[in-house]
């Protein structure tokens, strides 16, 4: 059991094991001006495992999930303290260029966002500026392979030449799956990435976050308790900026130990 206490909450849950872990967030506080969005949040993230963040609107999920890939740098006003550290690199280091941090960090959205290209170069444009392909067969091969990992080569692939925007709505966002994950990412954060989307499009995307896991750390914003549950092997429950409790999900769902997450999967509130 692990405890770890803020100024209004005592977080609950199971620590993972140290080989297990792929990023040690310790004592991040995040502020838009004079607003504290984060409060003193120290949580482990596991490797190759989805991690669930859920909790009421305004909790402060999104806000933690653009700590990782540091875009909350790209606001003016916000100011980010404390350690996340990603196989023992300080992601807040002076040294480490956010640009560069960015190329490793995989991001998807709530809505589908392709580029207003070609399905081939959506997918390329990644690699071709990162230099993660020496001629065009290698770019061929990465395009192919990360439709086919997203589960959308068969779908497209004798339209590769046809607008990103022209798929369905599912389709595209698996087209942005694809690209995310066509530049070899070692992380995947997934901001309310089905909340767009129709019952059968949101089945395909979870589907493919089970298979992509077995691969890549996955962090995922959700509003859809069923969804954490269907998708995550641990979930984090946030309240008002802080981590109320984090765990294996079949156990926050089944026997949360803090009576606020009691609360918030019941239904009492949110």
């Amino acid at each position: 059991m692990v405890r770890v206490r803020d100024e209004s909450f005592e977080t609950v849950g199971t620590p993972l094991l140290k080989d297990h872990i792929k990023i040690s967030c310790r004592n991040v506080n995040v502020y838009y001006g004079t607003k504290q969005a984060i409060k003193d949040l120290s949580v482990d993230i596991a490797e190759r495992e989805v991690t669930a963040f859920i909790g009421p609107s305004g909790c402060g999920k999104s806000t933690f999930l653009r700590c990782f890939n540091r875009m909350n740098d790209t606001i003016k006003e916000c100011i980010v303290s404390g350690e996340i550290i990603i196989d023992n690199e300080n992601i807040y280091d002076k040294k480490v260029d956010p640009v560069l941090l960015r190329a490793r960090i995989g991001m998807v959205f709530q809505k589908p966002n392709p580029f207003p290209k070609s399905i081939y170069q959506n997918v390329a444009y990644g690699p071709s500026i990162h230099g993660l392909a020496r001629n065009k067969a290698e770019l061929d091969d990465i395009v192919i392979t990360s439709l086919e990992k997203a589960g959308l080569f068969n779908e497209v692939k004798d339209q590769l030449d046809h607008p990103g925007t022209s798929l369905s709505g599912g389709q595209q966002q698996r087209l942005c799956i694809a690209r995310a994950i066509s530049v070899e990412p070692e992380l995947i954060l997934m901001d309310e990435p089905c909340s767009a989307l129709d019952p059968i499009a949101t089945a395909k995307i979870e589907e493919l976050i089970d298979e992509l896991r077995q691969n890549y750390t996955i962090i995922i914003v959700t509003h859809s308790m069923q969804q954490a549950a269907r998708v995550s092997q641990r979930t984090a429950f946030f309240h008002l900026g802080s981590l109320i409790e984090v765990g294996d999900t079949s156990k926050i769902f089944v026997n949360p130990e803090h009576k606020l997450t009691q609360d918030y999967i019941t239904g009492r509130y949110g």
